[in-house]
């Protein structure tokens, strides 16, 4: 089997063509069109997006983005994470390893990485050994979180989930 390399996407005009593949045959949730547009900037290499290629196509991309530490409102020790944005990989492609070959990708930076659940995505997340969060109303109105969590870190708990005390009579 083919080697399949992950590749930082440029922001350009002709990453554009290529994600109006995604437009036509992905799911509208999750377009990253409007992102691309926002950013364009001639080749820039710091683009939050990243993809595979096969046989010169771009098959499958995500958007990936570096957190800073002090927006953290997931992790134990808070830190800085990676926020996995969306993920796509187009329909007569899917079940090939290459959804799997991006969010490896991400794991290897050996940082937590949080994701939404979209289009009924759960289970793959799951596979992929990511947890669900205990959902919080006002950090995550209305998302489905999946985090996973590298060694030594964990779930950060709420204000109000302290630790339980008993009282001694």
């Amino acid at each position: 089997m083919q080697q399949i390399e992950v590749k930082r996407l440029l922001v350009n005009y002709k990453t554009l063509e290529e994600f109006r593949n995604f437009r036509e045959f992905g799911a509208a949730e999750l377009s990253m069109k409007d992102d691309l547009e926002a950013n364009i900037i001639e080749n820039d290499s710091e683009s939050p997006f990243y993809g595979i290629y096969f046989g010169g196509k771009l098959v499958a991309r995500m958007s990936l983005y570096r957190i800073d530490g002090k927006y953290d409102r997931y992790f134990e020790p808070p830190q800085d994470y990676l926020e996995l944005w969306k993920l796509e990989v187009l329909e007569p492609y899917r079940g090939k390893g290459f959804g799997r070959v991006l969010v490896d990708f991400a794991k290897s930076f050996n940082l937590p990485v949080k994701t939404n659940a979209r289009q009924r995505s759960n289970e793959f997340w799951t596979k992929m050994g990511f947890e669900p969060v205990t959902y919080q109303t006002d950090r995550d109105r209305g998302e489905s979180p999946y985090v996973w969590y590298p060694e030594g870190v964990k779930e950060q708990l709420s204000e109000d989930e302290g630790p339980v005390e008993t009282l001694e009579n």
